[in-house]
């Protein structure tokens, strides 16, 4: 089993490969993992992992009231994971390329990034000014009937966007065609669902394509009867989550 250490920042969100993530980095751990990666060649890739909070905070609590008003200060790469981050923290990540880390005159990073592949955290170390994790990459096996199920999560996927959108003749995408490889279907369809933080992390760590698309074509089904007569609900972009505020 090949591993690699990499630089954990957790936060209240799934980041699936392919998919853009900025990132506003303000808080001390973070700002030094950044410092970290611009110590790499550019023509090299910054990578850290990302990986959703299982219970804990995205941001420690820094003075009473912040962010919980019955909680107190703390300290450290850990503080708001408790005694063991492993635990606070779901185990399947995906892997993040910096290709923008940009400081600003505060001390603050603006940060793009992008996902590339998923990785199960198989340890963390607190011992250093911002948590690492022993990680192991995880294949993208394809599974059954893949491509027929992409085929069928598009024409849903397409029938989600319109109610989304609130009208039918007006896409999310824009006009953009839409990719037919069913990885990055299943990818680009997780990330673009309105959905909770624990199911996102559900089809993150499907066990293969052909799973998550599955899962997808229910839950799109579902969703685009529940929306039907709902027009108003927030149209997502398809390749960029919120920016996270660390």
């Amino acid at each position: 089993m090949t591993t690699v250490r990499l630089p954990l920042f957790p936060l209240n969100t799934v980041l699936f490969p392919g998919l853009v993530l900025p990132l506003n980095v303000f808080e001390e751990r973070y700002r030094a993992l950044m410092r970290e990666l611009l110590k790499t060649p550019e023509d090299e890739p910054r990578r850290f992992a990302v990986v959703a909070i299982r219970d804990g905070y995205e941001v420690a609590p820094s003075a009473p009231g912040m962010p919980d008003p019955t909680a107190q200060p703390e300290r450290g790469p850990a503080a708001g994971f408790g005694p063991d981050p492993l635990k606070a923290l779901h185990t399947t990540a995906c892997v993040a390329d910096a290709a923008t880390i940009r400081e600003r005159a505060d001390g603050t990073f603006e940060v793009l990034a992008t996902g590339t592949t998923r990785v199960r955290l198989l340890s963390i170390d607190a011992s250093g000014p911002f948590l690492t994790a022993e990680c192991e990459e995880l294949p993208e096996e394809p599974g059954d009937e893949a491509g027929a199920l992409a085929e069928g999560v598009l024409r849903s996927f397409r029938q989600y966007q319109k109610r989304l959108a609130g009208a039918r003749e007006r896409s999310l995408s824009s006009g953009a065609e839409l990719p037919d490889d069913p990885g990055v279907v299943s990818y680009l369809v997780a990330a673009a669902m309105v959905h909770d933080t624990p199911t996102k992390q559900r089809l993150l760590q499907a066990p293969d394509t052909a799973s998550r698309l599955r899962d997808e074509l229910k839950l799109l089904r579902a969703e685009t009867a529940i929306i039907r007569n709902l027009p108003s609900l927030p149209a997502f972009e398809l390749t960029r989550s919120p920016t996270s505020l660390n």
